[in-house]
């Protein structure tokens, strides 16, 4: 084949090889979502209640979290029924530099426990609450359908052993790989 040729359909073919990638996670994420049965949440959350702030106990594996510590993640409701976001992240250490990342949730049900998080316009992410302790709402199972993401929440630096146990039970249960789980250091003494 001439050289003039070739040059001329690279494009066309690095457009198809694209698209046949791109097809190929489309259906990989697609059976992967459907090899899961639906996903749970709580009956309701009161989001006046849930408001406030949360520390990171673990979670699954993120690019977006990766190396931070002192993970906390503040909630306020507002006027209009979302909630403002802000997660804090120390890099590297417990001590380390922090970064913030604000969004907004919003509810998609009437149970409050399906919340959609827009960090930036237009992506948003599931936020859906899976476990919560009811009376005090002192600790939390946050997680998304595809089963890729999965936080445990504390309203304390560290979290009861049994409640984290059960917690991580929970997450077994529901597929998600909780082996993966990641356990966030927290400062001593908050």
């Amino acid at each position: 084949m001439p050289k003039n040729l070739l040059q001329r359909r690279q494009p066309t073919l690095l457009a198809a090889a694209a698209a046949v990638v791109t097809t190929g996670v489309a259906a990989y994420a697609y059976a992967r979502r459907r090899s899961h049965p639906p996903l749970p949440t709580v009956a309701h959350v009161d989001l006046h209640r849930y408001a406030g702030l949360w520390y990171e106990v673990a979670r699954l594996p993120t690019r977006f979290e990766k190396g931070c510590q002192h993970v906390t993640a503040e909630y306020k409701l507002r006027s209009d029924g979302t909630m403002s976001v802000r997660n804090t992240c120390h890099q590297g250490s417990i001590g380390g530099p922090a970064t913030t990342a604000t969004a907004t949730a919003r509810p998609v049900d009437a149970s409050n426990a399906r919340l959609k998080v827009q960090f930036f316009w237009p992506f948003e992410g599931d936020y859906w609450i899976l476990a919560l302790d009811k009376s005090d709402y002192r600790y939390a199972l946050v997680g998304e359908p595809g089963r890729k993401n999965l936080w445990i929440l504390s309203r304390t630096p560290h979290l009861e052993l049994a409640w984290r146990n059960q917690l991580i039970a929970k997450g077994r249960e529901l597929g998600f790989p909780v082996e993966n789980l990641l356990f966030t250091p927290q400062p001593h003494g908050e």
